[in-house]
């Protein structure tokens, strides 16, 4: 797996006002292809419920970032592609991770077409964290989703991880709430909700506000299924809340994909979540 400290943060003989992450290079595509390749990455993303056309949409686009780095649409959907299929079709842990870690990678290159950005990291006495005042109305895509596969990778690698990489988690969040608080389907509510569940006592947990956030999510969009799936999953499951657990999860189970059908992919992918939390009901609750 690629070095950590490579994929997550500035090399440390980077060149002053550059913003680094490794990547294999990509070759660039002919001038007089590329309108045929984003057409075929297009299709392909529109299918990305299956697994296979995802990974056809990747290489396609990927194609398309070669010929033009500074395409932030192009960079997002390669981040929030591999975001996918960590989250919605690998299951194995190995798996995920590797998704994860790949889809950080681009989230840095998305995150790194923000020259105001790099340059404050180039000074050397900012962080992330601190440079996410940089980031404006058109970093949000790459925000969120940099944010969300962060998040991700860091939890399922551990506590020590999680703490370790939780305050640029948070402050890429927090400036998606800044910008763009309702960001896919109240996209910064929903993480706080889950947040506030998923942390331990001593960091800060509390399911008081983590509610608040779920409901307020829910109530914004309440057609949107993976917050119920992430109330049941972090909230619930840390209240032990089981009639709150079941009600949830099989109300997502019965519920219309097609009621967002720009997110219906991973509108099955929370259906998915949910059956595998019910079947998991015995180990998640004392009794």
């Amino acid at each position: 797996m690629v070095s950590i400290l490579t994929v997550l943060f500035l090399a440390c003989a980077k060149p002053v006002g550059t913003y680094t992450v490794a990547q294999a290079p990509i070759a660039p595509v002919a001038s007089e292809t590329v309108g045929t390749l984003k057409a075929e990455a297009e299709a392909a993303w529109s299918n990305r419920g299956d697994k296979a056309q995802l990974q056809v949409a990747l290489q396609k686009y990927e194609g398309l970032y070669a010929t033009n780095p500074n395409d932030r649409d192009v960079a997002m959907h390669l981040l929030r592609g591999w975001y996918f299929l960590g989250d919605g079709h690998e299951t194995e842990k190995d798996a995920k991770l590797a998704a994860w870690s790949t889809a950080i990678e681009w989230g840095k290159k998305c995150l790194a077409i923000n020259t105001e950005f790099t340059a404050l990291l180039g000074k050397g006495d900012e962080t992330e964290a601190t440079s996410a005042r940089a980031f404006g109305q058109s970093d949000v895509p790459c925000l969120y989703w940099t944010s969300s596969s962060l998040g991700k990778w860091a939890k399922l690698s551990g506590i020590g991880t999680t703490l370790k990489y939780l305050p640029t988690v948070k402050a890429y969040m927090t400036r998606v709430g800044e910008l763009e608080p309702t960001y896919y389907y109240s996209g910064p509510d929903r993480y706080w909700g889950a947040y506030y569940a998923a942390i331990p006592s001593f960091a800060g947990q509390d399911l008081g506000k983590s509610k608040d956030h779920f409901d307020k999510a829910i109530a914004t969009y309440p057609d949107f299924l993976g917050t119920h799936v992430l109330l049941a999953g972090e909230w619930a499951v840390k209240k032990q809340d089981k009639a709150t657990f079941e009600k949830e999860l099989n109300w997502v189970l019965q519920a219309p994909v097609d009621r967002l059908p720009d997110v219906r992919p991973e509108m099955e992918a929370s259906q998915r979540q949910a059956a595998a939390l019910l079947a998991a009901q015995g180990d998640l609750f004392a009794n």
